[in-house]
């Protein structure tokens, strides 16, 4: 399982979270709050939140916008990732990555099952690194962000997660 090295100071990085949404507001956004609260509770810093309509015009300008922003290291996404006509967050997400990291959403269907059976194959959940960035997009269900960030992200967001984790490759992205 999951194995910290507490002999390696911890590194906080800075995180945008975008709630994907053509209905929450920032006064019901109970995924992205449940999100904000862990992320600032572990140690890493929110940037930008910000909620976006579920508009591939708008998710692909604020995506793109924040990948260059310096400042940011992990793009964390929740909404738009469902099989309906307007759920277009992994569309979007792999029209402009660079890369697509397979076993994040693999692994977060693996654990979802668990919880809710073969409804897990409903989610798109996806990672990938855009231009230099980390990004995870995450259903918006409360209980599917808590699971993505108890069991997968908290660790992997951490340098101190052995034997490997994103943080130590976030130097190499970038290679060529």
């Amino acid at each position: 399982m999951s194995k910290i090295d507490n002999k390696i100071k911890f590194v906080s990085i800075n995180i945008s979270l975008i709630t994907i949404s053509d209905t929450r507001t920032l006064d019901d956004d109970t995924s992205g709050d449940l999100l904000n609260e862990r992320i600032e509770n572990f140690g890493h810093k929110i940037l930008i939140r910000k909620i976006i309509k579920d508009d591939v015009t708008e998710i692909k300008k604020t995506l793109t916008e924040i990948a260059n922003n310096d400042l940011i290291d992990v793009i964390i996404t929740t909404g738009g990732t469902g099989l309906t006509g307007r759920d277009s967050t992994p569309d979007v997400v792999e029209s402009i990555s660079d890369k697509i990291i397979s076993g994040f959403g693999e692994l977060f269907r693996q654990l979802s099952y668990s919880k809710i059976g073969t409804s897990t194959i409903q989610s798109r959940a996806i990672g990938a690194i855009i231009q230099g960035k980390y990004i995870f997009s995450l259903p918006g269900s409360t209980s599917a962000c808590k699971d993505a960030w108890d069991d997968i992200l908290q660790f992997q967001l951490d340098v101190r997660h052995k034997p490997c984790n994103f943080i130590e490759l976030i130097p190499r992205l970038n290679e060529k």
